[in-house]
């Protein structure tokens, strides 16, 4: 075999090498994940999970718990039953089973990567949204975390982005030297109308406060703070979830 054979043959080989196999799992490219734009803590050490969608998520260990360092996003329950995705207002104001929306019901793919999407409570007391091995907090897992960081008043600051891309100005005191880079999605209101995306950061807990409304947090761009409230369950608020 000549020389020239030879080279030739090494250079198609290394061209096959190079393409990658269509079986192989791409997530980059997965539709359903999209690119975030958050800004995570260099500093930090992530781990990793996927939810049902497929959507692969940055983790953060904080204290004695494991959280999601990402909002929720999937439009699956854990048992694999689409979660409605309800957009008309006056819909979304009648609902008392579950639901998702993207905030204004964009579906820009690298936003809902970046923001998550928003469910009502009803979603999250099914015990079914959060990915498997994985749950929606409580108000006492909450307090856990907020207690670990020293207290309501300060913890908020440990928690969010830093700078204002995200976040509008001032976003007080903003370190996120935890990683769990605590984005504001803004909520769904009670009526269906879309408010305070860039200000406020509202999450969901597991937990009951009477027929009508539920615990959640909720942190703002112009303090260091951690909210505790009750909210109506028809709201639409950003899934942190915790692992089991």
């Amino acid at each position: 075999m000549s020389k020239k054979t030879n080279v030739t043959i090494f250079t198609l080989l290394v061209v096959f090498l190079a393409i990658p196999s269509s079986c192989e799992k791409d997530d980059d490219n997965n539709p359903t994940n999209g690119k975030t734009t958050a800004l995570f803590n260099p500093n930090v050490s992530y781990g990793q999970m996927t939810d049902q969608d497929g959507n692969v998520y940055k983790t953060v260990t904080i204290g004695t718990q494991t959280w999601m360092a990402e909002n929720l996003r999937t439009t699956k329950y854990n048992d694999g039953t689409v979660i409605p995705n309800v957009t008309a207002n006056n819909e979304w104001a009648a609902l008392t089973t579950g639901a998702y929306c993207n905030y204004k019901n964009t579906t820009y793919i690298d936003t809902i990567a970046t923001y998550g999407r928003l469910y009502n409570w009803y979603a999250v007391n099914t015990g079914k949204l959060a990915p498997n091995g994985w749950h929606v907090p409580t108000d006492a897992e909450w307090r856990t975390l907020t207690t670990f960081l020293g207290g309501d008043i300060v913890s908020g600051g440990k928690l969010k982005e830093t700078g204002t891309t995200h976040w509008l100005s001032p976003n007080t005191r903003a370190t996120n030297e935890t990683g769990f880079t605590a984005l504001p999605g803004g909520n769904r209101d009670y009526d269906g109308t879309f408010l305070c995306i860039g200000s406020h950061g509202r999450w969901w807990s597991a937990t009951e406060g009477d027929a009508t409304e539920a615990w959640t947090r909720n942190m703002l761009t112009f303090d260091s703070n951690v909210y505790t409230s009750d909210n109506l369950k028809e709201l639409g608020y950003s899934v942190r979830c915790v692992k089991d």
